[in-house]
């Protein structure tokens, strides 16, 4: 009898099979080599180069098979032993239950929870077991190629710096804390969106943001003119300090959603719809025209928003400085809810993860997936717009 509490991990690990076949086919490749170098060390009671009295033989190179699974054919290396005693079970098991084990070897890629978990799903799906140290090797090995994207050199100059945070449940010493996941994507002059930097951190404080910051910085970022985030106070003076000569536009999609903590429960009328219409207009000229109609209307009825607005919106204009056409892109932190809505789908079939690092395998990996489709897409933005913006702005200035 199936445990209901294991749907929503079959729903969710369903859906990523069914949805994005490529992307996992070098996941399950790689996990799936893991796997037979789990069984050959386990056969030898060895690992490789190990010197130890109790080992049953030693390992003679490998040879190549080819396996045609629901996600694509996959090119492993099966190794071999000098006595050629080795043979793995794993193809049997796989052609009798291919799509139990891919979704297990999904669930290992996409939880990234507990070595025991993984065990216990891959001895009741697969009928064949796996130590908790190969588990974690294979995890390990996971860890160190996310933490090499992580960590790669930004060699480009990238015009356009977008940040946001969000917050995962993180069990540490027994107690279940929020903790923040930092997201910095690109834009270069390519036109094309790159994923930066995801680290985790306690929290958004203005240390945590500026070690982020001073890390993309040692990386190589550099070039930034704009710098698109939320108002977050200690974001905003990290920003300052590390990237102070960018310009900040602060996302209006969050200033909107703030707006709301300044009326009144029942306000019901247009008073938003019409502060929100600013952010359509062809330049500054006529949304700062169109907001001087704004107060005038609204003033007497809700005094306190208007305090408000008329002291903290000129931040989120600063989008007009951009060409025409690069207005809707950069006026908001929305070209990351793609990627927020896929590491929500995921995350809500760990709900608690046990440690940092098993979250940060989890959001990072997405973040490899999302950051080779960007690169393999169309251009995001055409950054020729900007270049004659520029040459425009000089014109006018000379």
């Amino acid at each position: 009898m199936t445990n209901s509490k294991d749907k929503p991990a079959a729903a969710a690990i369903k859906d990523l099979l069914s949805q994005n076949p490529d992307g996992l086919r070098e996941i399950v490749r790689a996990v799936m080599q893991e796997m037979l170098e789990a069984e050959m060390t386990d056969a030898l009671q060895a690992e490789k180069g190990e010197r130890t009295a109790s080992r049953l033989g030693y390992r003679s190179g490998y040879y190549t098979r080819t396996l045609v699974t629901r996600v694509g054919k996959l090119e492993l290396r099966v190794p071999q032993d000098r006595d050629g005693r080795f043979s793995t079970e794993l193809f049997e098991r796989y052609q009798r239950s291919e799509q139990a084990l891919v979704a297990t070897l999904a669930e290992m890629y996409v939880q990234g929870v507990s070595t025991r978990k993984v065990k216990a799903i891959t001895e009741e799906l697969c009928g064949h077991s796996f130590s908790a140290s190969a588990i974690s090797s294979i995890n390990k090995r996971l860890d160190d190629s996310l933490a090499q994207f992580a960590s790669r050199r930004l060699e480009e100059p990238f015009p356009y710096l977008i940040l946001d945070a969000r917050y995962e449940k993180v069990r540490e010493g027994g107690i279940v804390r929020s903790q923040a996941v930092l997201i910095a994507v690109g834009i270069d002059w390519d036109g094309r969106r790159q994923i930066l930097g995801v680290e985790m951190a306690n929290r958004e404080s203005q240390s945590s943001w500026r070690t982020f910051l001073l890390g993309l910085r040692e990386r190589g970022l550099s070039g930034v003119e704009l710098v698109v985030a939320d108002d977050h106070a200690g974001l905003r003076a990290a920003i300052r300090e590390v990237l102070s000569e960018a310009a900040y536009q602060r996302c209006y999609v969050h200033f909107l959603r703030n707006a709301l903590d300044h009326l009144p429960r029942k306000a019901d009328d247009d008073c938003l719809q019409e502060l929100r219409w600013l952010y359509d207009r062809r330049s500054v000229e006529e949304a700062r025209r169109d907001l001087s109609a704004w107060i005038a209307k609204w003033e007497a009825r809700y005094p306190r928003l208007i305090a408000w607005a008329e002291e903290t919106i000129e931040e989120t204009f600063t989008f007009y400085r951009l060409p025409r056409q690069h207005h809707k892109h950069l006026k908001s932190t929305n070209m990351l809810e793609r990627l927020n809505e896929e590491i929500r789908r995921r995350t809500y079939v760990v709900r608690i993860f046990p440690n940092a690092a098993s979250c940060c395998r989890l959001v990072r990996a997405l973040a490899v997936e999302m950051h080779e489709n960007w690169l393999e897409a169309h251009r995001y933005l055409n950054m020729d717009d900007l270049k004659e913006h520029k040459k425009d702005q000089l014109r006018q200035a000379a």
